[in-house]
């Protein structure tokens, strides 16, 4: 009989255990937030600063491309139209000016494509500095022990990028400006 009592006892003391550890952990509660950065580049009106800066800044020379495009095309058109009525040495030459046309849209295009994609890129840094220093303000107003970018699933209530884009925005009403050199 004392050796039940003994293995019952034995038993108890896990379970004791396990009741105070609930406590413990609820002292311990890890904190996780989620922020949406497809959201913060969609809906912050830094990024969107920064989206209207890029039109305007390569607006003119996207216009100047969609119009010399427009010229190549009615050029080349223009060229198959009267083909036949060329002779060889017409036909020839103004096939080869034709693909020298085309050649150095070509290189515009892609240096236009190249330009814009290095300053989208800056802007785009610069955004994502300033919502990071965002999210970390966030994250430490309000306790979190880990904010998460990506996730396959996340349940809504630790989404936490309303708050960072109002912060964001909040910001940015207070003048501390867009753009990359600038809140460095």
């Amino acid at each position: 009989m004392t050796h039940l009592v003994r293995a019952f006892g034995a038993l108890l003391i896990p379970v004791f255990a396990l009741c105070a550890a609930p406590a413990q952990a609820q002292q311990d509660t890890f904190r996780v937030g989620f922020v949406n950065p497809d959201r913060v580049l969609r809906e912050a009106t830094t990024a969107k600063a920064a989206q209207a800066k890029l039109e305007a800044e390569f607006s003119k020379r996207d216009k100047d491309l969609q119009a010399q495009g427009e010229a190549l095309k009615a050029a080349s058109e223009k060229f198959e139209r009267e083909a036949p009525t060329l002779t060889e040495t017409q036909r020839a030459t103004r096939q080869r000016q034709l693909v020298d046309q085309d050649r150095e849209f070509q290189r515009k295009r892609r240096e236009f494509q190249e330009d814009l994609n290095a300053r989208k890129n800056e802007e785009l840094q610069a955004v994502y500095e300033r919502a990071n220093r965002v999210v970390k303000q966030v994250a430490e107003a309000e306790k979190y022990d880990a904010i998460l970018q990506e996730a396959i699933y996340i349940n809504p209530k630790h989404d936490i990028t309303d708050k960072v884009i109002k912060a964001l925005n909040a910001s940015t009403a207070a003048g501390t400006g867009t753009g990359a050199g600038t809140g460095k």
